[in-house]
């Protein structure tokens, strides 16, 4: 196992320094750092970028050639981490001989130092991973500009007596906002302020997953394994990309084979929501798409979607969109002629 010590907390000086361990080439745009790694001892980029309030954001989208122990020192009583693995698995302890967890794809997991000043975390050779760590300083700012970072620090640092480590359940729609960070072509300012947006929206998904996961435990529900939620994650791409496919929960259930229940769980872990509702957002959002770009009339739409009753979309539609669907194909015409 290669073991790398980073000692800096400033975000330059932490790129430089895995420059100096990994190689590379390092490039500086405004606010983000990005560190291109192609040679025999890692291959594919590490990105960061700080953002207003004293938060940072950190990407690892790499593949190891051995083992490694990466250390970064971290300030008592002074961060918290919010870490996501959308791919592969990596695991925390807060020294190298402390207690370890593993973070699984599309899970989440928060960490405090409140007693050690060093995140040790451990990546697995020639194991593809992509997974971000968002860093709040929650001693940044005291005025109201600046709540979140005081009301951080009131639910995870000021009443705690030893490091806090904990893994969430699933989540895929962070993995969604993180793949819209990573299609972004925008340079510059309009890139920075685009990131900066996601960065906070994934921060709030994480904070909103872990009290749904205090309610859970409160209430006894259970969780899918990692393999199980990868299967819902491939059947929520399925439905995106043929949403006009008409299936039952069961039909469902058995293209994946997990049981209804098991399904219906998934679903409402990463989408908040049922297997029935989620088809119908999808088939809506897509229907407003076609509205929105395309010549194709309501019953065409109708047809190309799925749906069997047009009062039935017209209700959902107006529901969503506050008008009716042939009212917004008219004002959306009007608006590219004017």
């Amino acid at each position: 196992m290669r073991i790398i010590d980073i000692k800096a907390t400033n975000f330059d000086t932490i790129f430089k320094q895995l420059k100096n361990h990994f190689g590379g080439t390092l490039k500086h745009h405004l606010k983000e750092r990005i560190l291109d790694i192609e040679n025999d001892e890692a291959l594919g980029t590490i990105r960061g970028i700080t953002t207003k309030g004293g938060i940072s954001y950190l990407e690892f989208h790499m593949r190891f050639t051995e083992d490694i122990q990466l250390t970064l020192a971290a300030s008592k009583k002074a961060t918290v981490n919010f870490a996501y693995c959308s791919e592969g698995k990596m695991t925390h302890s807060f020294r190298a001989s402390g207690n370890r967890i593993e973070l699984e794809a599309f899970q989440t997991a928060i960490v405090a130092n409140i007693e050690n000043e060093h995140n040790t975390i451990y990546f697995c050779k020639d194991e593809p991973l992509c997974a971000t760590v968002i860093t709040v300083n929650t001693l940044f700012g005291t005025s109201e500009n600046y709540a979140i970072n005081t009301q951080l620090r009131e639910k995870f640092i000021s009443n705690a007596t030893k490091d806090v480590q904990y893994v969430g359940s699933y989540n895929l729609k962070i993995a969604q906002q993180l793949k819209r960070i990573q299609a972004i072509k925008q340079k510059g300012l309009v890139r920075a302020l685009l990131v900066e947006g996601l960065v906070h929206v994934i921060l709030a998904l994480e904070l909103e997953q872990h009290k749904q996961d205090l309610l859970s435990q409160k209430n006894n529900t259970g969780s899918l394994t990692s393999k199980e939620m990868k299967k819902v994650k491939d059947l929520s791409e399925f439905i995106n990309n043929y949403p006009e496919t008409s299936l039952t929960v069961t039909d469902l259930s058995h293209k994946i084979g997990l049981t209804s229940s098991k399904l219906q769980e998934g679903f409402k872990l990463m989408h908040n929501t049922t297997v029935n509702n989620y088809i119908r957002d999808v088939r809506i959002k897509k229907s407003e798409e076609l509205l929105k770009t395309t010549d194709l009339n309501i019953s065409q739409i109708l047809y190309t979607l799925g749906f069997s009753s047009r009062s039935y979309f017209s209700k959902i539609f107006k529901e969503k969109y506050n008008c009716s669907p042939s009212t917004y194909k008219a004002q959306n015409k009007l608006a590219v002629t004017a």
